[in-house]
């Protein structure tokens, strides 16, 4: 039977210390402050950076270079057979077009997944593949199943500040200073490939109501019938989280739920004080 190594990135938001116990590598994602340059999770706390994006620090993120991530991959092949990777959405970030240009050159021994998640649902996906490999299917088995189950998966998401999304240009500065003023909400939304608009409402508690809403509406239409994994992300303080974990599970009962910080590359882009609540269909094997 074939050795499989199951790379992602840290994205994901699996950390270091979660991929030594899990058995996987994370490829850390770069980011420039200040025109400094700093690696998720390695030269890069999370602390660190809120503390840093408080100071309206000049942050932009970047992809991990191709000499890293061939470097990570002919270590693996020293070892493994072959390589399962998953990156982030090709939809939000070139690093997922770029790992498959790469991989090119890997006489197949390396399969890139792009199976456009991101954060909690990129996470589950890296947990199926580690409990596909352990059943003992292939690499070509476990890269099918990963891209047939690619959108079965639904985020909502709301910001605390609209300084961000103006920052990043997805929203006009008249826009943001007039959400401002109306404690405007955006509910935003990942279906695959990239974050959408989804709502605008007044207020936390609207903005909650709304996501719980939709979560419940895909968990009886589009998921019918399906066991799913329900998982809530974040950049709040513990407080505001251990309450959005209780009003997710009162509206949820019977439900495990998986709760993490988003990544920085998502963070950087929304701030701090956003919650998010996702879910993920249970793979079929």
């Amino acid at each position: 039977m074939e050795k499989i190594a199951i790379v992602t990135d840290s994205n994901s938001g699996i950390t270091q210390k979660e991929a030594e116990k899990l058995g996987i590598r994370v490829v850390s994602m770069p980011f420039f402050i200040n025109d400094e340059l700093f690696y998720e999770d390695i030269t890069l706390s999370q602390d660190e950076f809120y503390q840093r994006l408080a100071e309206d620090a000049d942050i932009s993120t970047s992809m991990p270079s191709p000499a890293d991530v061939m470097e990570l991959w002919e270590e693996l092949l020293q070892e493994y057979d072959r390589i399962v990777h998953i990156p982030m959405s090709s939809g939000l970030s070139g690093s997922c077009e770029t790992a498959t240009a790469l991989a090119a050159e890997f006489d197949g021994k390396v399969l890139v997944v792009d199976n456009q998640r991101i954060s909690v649902t990129q996470r589950q996906s890296v947990l199926d593949a580690l409990e596909m490999r352990e059943k003992g299917m292939s690499a070509e088995e476990i890269v099918t199943v990963l891209m047939r189950e690619k959108l079965e998966a639904s985020i909502y998401i709301t910001v605390d500040t609209l300084k961000y999304l103006k920052k990043g240009g997805r929203v006009t500065p008249a826009a943001a200073a007039l959400g401002t003023v109306l404690n405007l909400k955006p509910v935003l939304t990942i279906q695959g490939e990239k974050l959408d608009a989804f709502a605008k409402v007044r207020g936390w508690k609207a903005a909650k109501k709304t996501m719980l809403d939709a979560m419940e509406k895909d968990l009886k239409t589009r998921f019918a019938g399906k066991e799913v994994h329900l998982e809530i992300a974040h950049t709040c303080t513990d407080e505001e989280v251990a309450q959005w974990e209780k009003e997710v599970a009162e509206r949820f009962p019977g439900y495990e739920i998986h709760t993490d910080r988003l990544s920085l590359s998502v963070a950087c882009h929304i701030g701090s004080g956003a919650m998010a609540v996702a879910c993920s269909k249970k793979i079929e094997i």
